[in-house]
């Protein structure tokens, strides 16, 4: 009767919004992750009655644990664990010239611990199962010093080494819960606190480095800066953001860093060397009291205000809204043209490193916005740090393989310093600094000497994956669509890695070093967790551990590669001579001669011409390219970009993650559908099931296109046959060599078919076209492949 009468009602309070976050932001109090990467060490201050958990995240790294008291004494009595063996590894990486490893030394320095004579704790071994976890308790107030120590790895016994991870649960929560600023890059000059919803100005000499950070993470701050010596004259020419976009090619707003920033003047006052955030705001103004005004909140604190009152002390003019650069702010622009944001990517001890390019007044906030999501709901503090110009930091970006991995910077590969020599115009590529082209010839002139002579290119940041265990073939067959049962000791076979849904993970290359032994060369990190993650999941016993860090490469491409790497290739008795290996083969080889530098030499390629690979650890790198280099002269050897790379693989066809495929995309639509073979492989794959309905199902495919038109045509350029839009372009290019303005595109089956004409959209796809034809081949270069087979 009251049903009637009043509201039919929803029992009960609200229940909390259901969000999922990675771990960093939702580990329980008190507990703390740091990851040791392989060849890598940390320091940790642990404290009475704190548990310490290690585990061997890919399998088969070897641990050292050494653990000092007051005054960096040596005491294994922290742990109640007496020290089994010498910290040998942990000596050897500290004796090394790894730039990482600086704050660990400054770290052990600071305390007065000296690891000459140094017993350590030695946990897990050679045959350990990934996963597999140990636990430590302490004893008493002290620091450890873990260590993932390992030897250079032999390419054929696949030794690489593997992070471990250290999980710290403290006895004793602190009362505020708050993360601790990260351990400084060097000795710090000045070292300032911004406290929440707060400003501070500081000066910085020119050449000196400033190390803005997040505390505690998704807190966004503000920083604008004027040159000094313009202030000394009464001349306020702060940081201009519209100036800094204009010159610098980016005058549309975008989120994101520029290289550089300047003044209204052009002056350049400071050069972006690090951020490990990646997710920034360049072009809205600092948050002002109108900004609160108008969205209800009158007199709320602003960090235009803030800096007003910090700046006083350099009399510097107040200003009602300031420009700034908006570090860790999350802004997007929607197809409208309309700014909105969210909360900031920064994780906690996310940090942006600048370099000023002249003497210069500075000022940095702590954003007080609690009235959106744009610091996470929870203002914190930033911090602050100064560095001496004498200092030498390496620029690098970081990156996540997923939302919950560490951070990993930009790294040199072992053939940087080689390529350095011919080039500095190099750009971030998958984690590591790889070149765009060369100052002596360009992309073209690189571009004809892989068709005509023989190039030699960096492709070091491949990601390597170890896949061994006696359930090693038996997960390669289920996770790669090709049959690895017919893949031959020495045989190299192309695949694809994909989803349940039959979404391609990744494409890439299966080596099989022996029975039991494979190797994985595919594009992403994600590929190698992807097969850690089944075989976990299967229970198989078998390791997937990375050696990307291990295992750097260079391509030798070009018509007379082959003559050129004869010259340099020795192999043992029981492997195939150098002229013996046929396309898709390889061996282990050595330089020269038997006692020569080992590597792997591999007759692949990506370029659509003859060519081999040559694999081998980074200290061996600058004599592998030296003698490569030498010998290449008289074979008019040229050194090969990315630009010149990305020109030979879209005429030769060959697909590229991100552009022409990805996880929406099957190999039936990405054009490699001959590495899924339905009919021949009798075993179950992942993804079989959805790619036999795909394939009986097609809806688009991966076809060339000629275009009649000399105009550049872009990835995701929208293909049209009248109004309706049918597909769009992947890849595209202006070919030397044929003439042709061609591209890969992915068109509806219903306009598939050879010679159906087309039209390339421009602007908005309606207002400009270019005429377009399905050309017989998707490779416009060499369709048969007789090149490389040669």
């Amino acid at each position: 009767m009251l049903d009637e009468i009043y509201a039919n009602v929803r029992p009960g309070p609200p229940s909390p919004s259901k969000i999922y976050l990675p771990s960093q932001f939702t580990l329980p109090p008190g507990t703390e992750r740091y990851v040791v990467e392989g060849m890598g060490a940390v320091l940790i201050p642990v404290f009475a009655g704190d548990a310490i958990t290690l585990i061997n995240d890919e399998g088969a790294q070897i641990c050292e644990v050494v653990a000092a008291g007051k005054g960096g004494k040596i005491d294994p009595a922290i742990l109640n664990a007496p020290g089994n063996a010498q910290a040998e590894g942990l000596r050897r990486l500290l004796l090394s010239s790894d730039q990482s490893l600086r704050g660990l030394r400054m770290g052990l320095e600071a305390r007065g611990i000296d690891l000459s004579d140094a017993p350590a704790v030695q946990i897990f071994a050679s045959d350990t199962p990934a996963g597999s976890q140990e636990s430590l308790r302490v004893e008493r107030d002290g620091s450890l010093i873990v260590a993932a120590p390992g030897l250079p790895m032999d390419a054929e016994r696949q030794n690489t080494t593997t992070p471990i991870t250290v999980m710290v649960t403290r006895a004793v929560i602190k009362r505020h819960a708050s993360f601790e600023a990260p351990d400084p890059l060097a000795d710090p000059i000045d070292d300032i606190r911004v406290h929440t919803q707060t400003a501070e100005a500081y000066f910085v000499k020119a050449g000196d480095y400033i190390q803005i950070i997040d505390v505690d993470g998704r807190q966004c701050t503000d920083f604008e800066c004027f040159s000094a010596r313009k202030l000394d004259k009464g001349i306020e020419h702060a940081l201009d953001v519209t100036t800094t976009r204009t010159l610098m090619g980016h005058a549309y707003p975008m989120p994101g860093l520029h290289a550089k920033y300047y003044d209204q003047e052009m002056l350049p006052l400071v050069e972006v060397v690090q951020d490990t955030c990646g997710r920034h705001d360049a072009f809205a103004l600092a948050c002002s009291a109108k900004y609160y005004d108008d969205i209800g909140y009158p007199g709320h604190v602003n960090c235009s205000d803030n800096f007003n009152g910090a700046l006083e002390k350099f009399n510097v003019t107040g200003r009602p809204g300031w420009m700034a650069i908006n570090f860790f702010f999350n802004t997007f622009l929607d197809e409208h043209g309309v700014m909105y944001s969210d909360e900031p990517w920064s994780r906690p001890g996310d940090y942006v490193l600048l370099r000023a390019l002249t003497d210069i007044v500075c000022v940095s906030s702590a954003c007080p916005d609690d009235t959106s999501a744009a610091n996470g709901w929870n203002p914190t503090d930033i911090h602050v740090r100064t560095y001496s110009g004498k200092e030498t930091f390496q620029r690098a970006v970081a990156y996540r393989p997923t939302p919950e991995a560490e951070p990993k910077m930009t790294k040199q590969t072992g053939f940087h310093e080689s390529f350095a020599k011919h080039t500095r115009n190099f750009f971030e590529y998958n984690g590591y600094w790889l070149a765009s082209c060369y100052a002596e010839t360009g992309p073209i002139e690189e571009y004809h000497a892989c068709r005509e002579k023989c190039v030699i290119m960096d492709l070091s940041p491949l990601r390597k994956f170890e896949i061994t265990g006696p359930d090693a073939e038996a997960l390669c067959q289920y996770i790669f669509t090709r049959n690895m049962k017919t893949l031959a000791v020495g045989g190299v076979v192309y695949t694809a890695m994909c989803y349940e849904h039959g979404g391609m993970i990744d494409d890439g290359t299966v080596f099989r070093l022996g029975k039991d032994n494979f190797r994985w060369i595919g594009g992403n990190d994600y590929g190698g967790e992807w097969i850690r993650e089944q075989a976990e999941k299967l229970g198989l016993k078998v390791l997937i551990r990375s050696s990307t860090d291990q295992l750097h490469n260079v391509a030798v491409q070009g018509p007379e590669s082959r003559d050129l790497l004869r010259k340099l290739v020795w192999t043992a008795p029981h492997n195939p001579e150098f002229d013996q290996l046929g396309w898709f083969r390889f061996s282990p080889a050595r330089l020269n001669d038997e006692s020569g530098t080992p590597f792997v030499i591999s007759r692949t390629g990506y370029t659509g011409e003859l060519g081999y690979e040559v694999m081998c650890h980074p200290k061996d790198c600058a004599e592998i390219f030296d003698a490569i280099w030498e010998a290449g002269q008289a074979h008019g050897i040229k050194p090969m970009g990315l630009e010149a790379l990305d020109m030979v693989r879209i005429e030769a066809g060959l697909i590229f993650a991100g552009y022409d495929f990805s996880d929406q995309t099957d190999p039936f639509e990405a054009g490699v559908g001959f590495t899924v073979p339905l009919k021949s492989k009798t075993d179950d794959f992942i993804g079989r099931d959805a790619l036999l309905r795909r394939k009986e199902n097609p809806m688009r495919k991966l076809v060339g296109l000629e275009i009649d038109s000399n105009v550049d045509v872009g990835h995701g350029d929208c293909l049209h046959v009248g109004r309706a839009q049918v597909g769009e372009v992947t890849s595209s290019m202006r070919s030397p060599l044929l003439g042709k303005n061609i591209a890969l595109a992915r068109v509806d089956v219903a306009h598939a078919d050879v010679g159906t004409v087309l039209e390339v959209g421009k602007l908005d796809g309606h207002q400009k076209r270019l005429p377009a034809v399905i050309a017989p081949t998707v490779a416009a270069y060499d369709p048969a492949k007789e090149r490389p087979r040669s």
